[in-house]
């Protein structure tokens, strides 16, 4: 794999760690975009996971980034490195680095897929609504049309994580010990993160992407309530549901792997 940073984008750096692992053999294809969950890495998500030496097995080259805070991306010290829109246009120079080009009917390679799982799945929705010239089909994995992180209790998780108690709410306790869990994470950024995805929230019918998309999910996600309208809102969406499955293992089935390279391809 070929592991570099981008540069800098508006004369200030991020720091994001980007890795492409290109096929032996590569299809006529996009590259496929990964972009992992909060409290995660590239690493964590496609590698360990198998995705990537499932799509490069299957002739797909893919890039993957480390969002600020995570893997082996830098914690930025200025908070809007965290805001959504910001990560976005991190992201967007990140494919011109890698020389993506716009997509051409005349070249079937052009463009790029979008593979995204959790708040990857987020960004990747308004990646798709806001850069349609550049992004070919998208799959999203784990998504819900409401914003978990917009509604993450920061001032209970700093008590916590101060020595107090755990947070009463379910979901910002069951997303602190994500973001506890990732190897690597720079726990005061995420919560910078969350912070400044307060000043985002999600808003899935504000933009929407055109694109044709497939929405995975386990039958057993909590997470992704609401995918059903995702499904309504987007015109070219299809579902696609993992018997069995919770948000935390959705990323390892097999049924995944196989629905998202279908499509894809």
């Amino acid at each position: 794999m070929d592991h570099h940073s981008v540069h800098d984008v508006e004369g200030i750096d991020p720091r994001l760690a980007i890795t492409r692992s290109d096929a032996d053999t590569p299809r006529a294809l996009p590259p496929i975009l990964l972009l992992h969950g909060f409290g995660s890495s590239s690493r964590q998500n496609w590698v360990e996971t198998g995705w990537v030496r499932f799509l490069n097995d299957a002739g797909r080259s893919v890039v993957m980034v480390d969002l600020p805070g995570h893997g082996d991306s830098a914690a930025p010290d200025d908070a809007s490195a965290y805001a959504p829109s910001r990560m976005r246009a991190d992201i967007l120079q990140a494919l011109f680095d890698e020389r993506i080009t716009p997509l051409r009917e005349d070249d079937p390679a052009s463009g790029v897929d979008l593979l995204g799982y959790s708040l990857g799945s987020r960004l990747a929705w308004e990646f798709g609504a806001t850069q349609p010239e550049l992004v070919r089909r998208m799959v999203l994995g784990g998504p819900g049309s409401d914003d978990p992180l917009a509604a993450f209790d920061l001032e209970g998780a700093e008590r916590h994580l101060a020595g107090g108690p755990a947070p009463q709410d379910a979901t910002t306790a069951d997303l602190l010990r994500m973001a506890q869990a990732g190897s690597g994470n720079d726990l005061p950024s995420l919560l910078a993160m969350v912070s400044a995805i307060k000043t985002e929230p999600f808003d899935p019918r504000g933009a929407v992407p055109k694109m044709p998309l497939l929405l995975v999910a386990g039958d057993q996600d909590d997470y992704a309530r609401g995918i059903g309208d995702l499904a309504d809102w987007a015109p070219l969406a299809e579902t696609a549901t993992l018997p069995g499955r919770s948000h935390s293992n959705a990323i390892t089935s097999r049924l995944f792997k196989d629905a998202a390279l279908a499509f894809l391809s």
